[in-house]
């Protein structure tokens, strides 16, 4: 990649929205992609999500799935207030078992 180009990770809510407007107005996803002057394979994917999710807004998540519901997480608060003097590790100690 040159230098002079910006490297962009996602497209916005308010791009991806513009690109979805364009292509149900019939423009190819070639025309599309040269107008915003990215890859037509982003544009491709963007409106295969579109047809068949019906929205074009991304998903988010953390990467990292929970350890602890939130009632566990009550749980945990229960355990630290009745004994404030109770470590972090001796909590998880008595949660597991």
């Amino acid at each position: 990649m040159a230098n002079n180009q910006s490297v962009r990770r996602h497209l916005d809510a308010f791009i991806r929205g513009r690109i979805i407007g364009k292509l149900e107005e019939g423009r190819s996803v070639t025309s599309v992609a040269a107008e915003f002057g990215i890859a037509h394979s982003i544009v491709s994917r963007l409106w295969r999500q579109f047809q068949t999710t019906g929205t074009a807004i991304r998903g988010f998540s953390s990467g990292r799935p929970r350890g602890t519901t939130p009632a566990d997480d009550r749980y945990i608060v229960l355990l630290a207030r009745r004994n404030r003097r109770r470590t972090s590790g001796e909590i998880a100690d008595t949660r597991h078992r």
